[in-house]
């Protein structure tokens, strides 16, 4: 297969998911049952399974089931992707890779006018936690359509992600602009041992106004996504960190990302807790709330 072929991040999340108990079996592997997970020999070394992941006990080494085929069956990358969705019954990719565009914002209105109204009095936010955004640039309102811009920047301050949100009453357009790094999507570096993960910028910002005591001190992040790449950057960047609260929404693509990064989690031996909303998010949580 040529390395110019491209993976949708849909199909790289199934080949990561695949359920390692059947991949096993259906190649004639022995299996121990050992509570909620399973025992494997390789070469008389045990190896932890647990769904989509592995543990090797005597290496100390562990990952997601790409990193399996790749180690245990000596496959590159993309061979390794390319079997597992072979094993999934999923068509394999048609499209070679495209150069990634790059990363540019998009330019900035004058004012924050359609901004504030947007995020303070439709989305219930308060004000002086959007302010606290505003002054260092990480949110602004877009010249040309006025959506809301979430910005992200890398450790230098460099911005590496923007995600784009309508601001009017019933407008349901948002998007991430072409060449953004998820690595780097929205958050706020604090000094304190946890950090938030959410989904969205909005339901972060919403949460933040429910939990306003000392929240500057902690970490907060959107994935912009149901994506890990900005939690497990944030870990790399703040060793302060020491705990991580999952926070994605209520409903079940939400419920099962918290499951698949919960893994990962504890997989790298970093603890773990999942917060979830009342309603289906967290700003739908606030709303009510400013209701009462």
């Amino acid at each position: 297969m040529s390395e110019l072929y491209y993976f949708s991040p849909e199909q790289k999340e199934i080949a990561q998911r695949t359920n390692l108990v059947e991949l096993l079996r259906a190649q004639g592997e022995v299996l121990k049952p050992s509570g909620s997970e399973y025992e494997w020999l390789c070469q008389g070394q045990k190896v932890t399974i647990r769904r989509n992941l592995w543990y090797h006990q005597y290496e100390q080494v562990g990952g997601d089931a790409v990193g399996f085929v790749r180690k245990f069956l000596g496959k590159s990358y993309i061979d390794a992707v390319e079997y597992l969705l072979r094993f999934n019954g999923e068509p394999l990719p048609e499209h070679p890779h495209q150069m990634q565009e790059p990363f540019v914002l998009p330019p900035a209105c004058e004012s924050f006018k359609r901004v504030f109204a947007y995020l303070v009095n439709q989305r219930k936010i308060d004000r002086e936690i959007v302010y606290a955004f505003v002054h260092k640039r990480m949110i602004f309102e877009s010249a040309k359509h006025h959506n809301v811009v979430f910005v992200g920047y890398d450790k230098d301050g460099v911005p590496r992600h923007a995600h784009k949100r309508s601001t009017a009453k019933e407008g349901t357009y948002k998007c991430n602009v072409a060449g953004s790094q998820p690595e780097y999507s929205f958050h706020w570096h604090g000094i304190g041992e946890a950090l938030y993960l959410f989904e969205a910028p909005i339901d972060m910002l919403s949460f933040i106004t429910l939990h306003q005591d000392g929240w500057r001190q902690q970490s907060y992040a959107a994935a912009c996504s149901v994506s890990d790449k900005v939690l497990f950057q944030m870990l790399q960047d703040n060793p302060n960190i020491k705990n991580v609260c999952i926070c994605f929404d209520s409903d079940e693509p939400g419920q099962t990302a918290v499951q698949r990064i919960s893994d990962r989690l504890f997989l790298r031996g970093v603890k773990s807790e999942v917060l979830i909303p009342a309603h289906k998010d967290w700003n739908e949580d606030l709303i009510y709330a400013r209701k009462e």
